[in-house]
């Protein structure tokens, strides 16, 4: 069963809500909440799946609430709202669906089994063997299995992952940081990430993976030879 909570503080819409929920078979409720205040104390202490959020709300929005959600592992939400003209913005936050009310059972199992697809993608993905990391960029989701990733590279408003493949990403340098584990993947330069499993050669300030020297920025390198010589 998917975990869910709904934040939504009308509640002819929260009675829709949670008899679609019911009607489902996929999902559990664990809460109703009238704001984002309430909802953000709650999931201090409890792992949700995943969140139906009201865009407009009392005291924070849900666009505010997205922006500085501090989960690890993130919930999935599905946007409900009377108003379209948050749609792009929304999608902006890597939602999984965007309901408009009013919406049918069926719509809202759209969106649902979409998020099921998700969630079953990152469960896998969790249990799996391999070392890997499944990334969402746009609408596409990309498996990184570490040990082909040699570094990731800041390129003006995105980072470029080289290894076997070569793909760009809108994440930041520190966003991937907060992703990939600590035991193989080190800032070694304000521009660079670097597999630290990867490296050929280590010369003064330059690294050298798969025949490309990356500088060590002075502000890094105290770590990054602690980090390397430990493994």
């Amino acid at each position: 069963m998917i975990k869910c909570i709904i934040i939504e503080d009308q509640i002819p819409a929260q009675r829709i809500l949670k008899r679609y929920i019911t009607d489902s078979g996929l999902l559990q409720l664990e809460g109703t909440f009238i704001d984002a205040l309430q909802a953000s104390r709650f999931l201090k202490t409890n792992v949700i799946d995943l969140i139906f959020l009201d865009i407009h709300l009392p005291k924070i929005s849900g666009l505010d609430f997205m922006e500085f959600i501090p989960l690890t592992p993130r919930p999935q939400i599905i946007l409900t709202t009377a108003f379209s003209d948050y749609a792009l913005k929304g999608y902006e936050f890597d939602v999984v669906d965007y309901l408009l009310k009013p919406y049918s059972f069926d719509r809202f199992m759209q969106a649902v089994e979409k998020a099921d697809k998700i969630l079953t993608l990152l469960r896998n993905q969790a249990s799996s063997t391999t070392e890997s990391l499944l990334v969402k960029e746009g609408h596409q989701y990309i498996k990184l299995i570490f040990q082909e990733i040699d570094y990731i590279k800041a390129d003006n408003d995105y980072t470029k992952v080289c290894g076997k493949i070569n793909y760009l990403f809108s994440y930041s340098l520190k966003e991937w940081l907060e992703k990939l584990p600590a035991h193989l993947f080190c800032r070694v330069h304000r521009s660079y990430i670097i597999n630290i499993t990867n490296i050929q050669k280590v010369m003064g300030s330059k690294i050298v993976i798969n025949d490309t020297s990356i500088p060590i920025g002075r502000a890094f390198k105290k770590e990054f030879l602690q980090q390397y010589l430990a493994n």
